[in-house]
C-alpha cells in the first residue's frame, strides 16, 4: 500500500471515530451545559461560597472580641462555602452526581441562611441573601435533571 493510500485510510478512520463519538456524546447529553438551569445554579453556587468565606472572617473577628453568638454561623458558614465548592465543580465538571451535590447544598444553604438571618450585621444579612439565592437555585437544578 502507498504512503498517500495509508494516509487516506488513516484519515478517513480518524474522521469516522470522530463522527461517532460525537454522536455518543449527543445521546448520553450535552458535554457542556449551556442551558440557563445549569449556568445560574453554578453562578449562584460560587457567589454564595465567595460571600461565605467572607463572612466567616467577620464571625471570626466577632468571636474574638467575645460574641459568642456567632460560633454556630461560623461553622455554618464554613460547611456551606464547601457545599457550593462542591456542587458547582460538579456542575462545571458535568457530573451525573451533581443532582445529590446539589440537593444537599439547597439544603446546607437554607440551613446556613435561616443563622445568617439572626444577626444584624449587613454581612449577615448580604450572606444569607446569597444563600438562600442558593438554595432556591440548587433546588431548580435538582427539579431540572431526567428523573428527579
Amino acid at each position: 500500500m502507498e504512503r498517500r493510500e495509508l494516509l487516506g485510510m488513516f484519515g478517513a478512520t480518524a474522521a469516522g471515530l470522530v463522527a461517532l463519538s460525537g454522536r455518543a456524546t449527543a445521546a448520553d447529553g450535552p458535554a457542556h451545559h449551556h442551558d440557563a438551569v445549569h449556568e445560574a445554579c453554578l453562578k449562584a453556587c460560587q457567589e454564595c461560597a465567595r460571600s461565605c468565606n467572607e463572612t466567616f472572617h467577620h464571625c471570626y473577628e466577632q468571636l474574638v472580641q467575645g460574641k459568642k453568638e456567632h460560633a454556630k454561623a461560623l461553622r455554618l458558614l464554613a460547611d456551606c462555602a464547601k457545599f457550593c465548592n462542591l456542587s458547582a465543580d460538579m456542575i462545571a465538571s458535568g457530573s451525573p452526581l451533581m443532582v445529590y451535590s446539589c440537593g444537599a447544598c439547597a439544603e446546607a444553604c437554607k440551613a446556613c441562611a435561616l443563622e445568617c438571618e439572626k444577626h444584624a450585621s449587613p454581612e449577615m444579612k448580604a450572606c444569607a441573601k446569597a444563600c438562600n439565592a442558593c438554595e432556591k437555585a440548587c433546588r431548580a437544578m435538582v427539579h431540572a435533571m431526567p428523573g428527579h
